[in-house]
């Protein structure tokens, strides 16, 4: 640990007698986190956040399920199994055509779980 002196600039729109500056982004309220902790938990496992991946690159974010049980070196149940927690979580979606699956990513998810990790300002923060 260190024991220098923080920066001036990085205290001067701290409150008198505060260690830091305030946050330069609002945090997600206990609401939006109780929203968002399924979504992550669903793609919290390798094979799923994987699986999340390759459907992505895809053209028009589509995939034959075949293509993505190929990919893996894991039974088709046990694909099955993931892409069922993915679609529960509501991070894919499937459509049968013949003896075929095709599962694709709803991207107004996608864009809601990356809000979190991009900072939101705040109106002090923009000043």
């Amino acid at each position: 640990m260190s024991n220098q002196e923080p920066p001036v600039a990085a205290l001067a729109d701290a409150p008198a007698g505060a260690c830091c500056p305030p946050p330069v982004c609002a945090p997600l309220s206990e609401e939006e986190a109780g929203e968002l902790a399924p979504l992550f938990k669903a793609i919290a496992d390798p094979v799923r956040l994987r699986l999340l991946s390759l459907i992505a690159c895809h053209r028009d974010g589509e995939v034959c399920v075949c293509e993505l049980t190929d990919a893996f070196e894991l039974t088709a149940p046990t694909i099955s199994h993931h892409l069922k927690v993915l679609k529960q979580a509501g991070l894919v979606d499937s459509e049968r055509r013949g003896t075929w699956v095709y599962y694709r990513i709803d991207p107004r998810l996608l864009e809601r779980l990356s809000t979190i990790l991009h900072p939101r300002l705040t109106a002090a923060a923009s000043r």
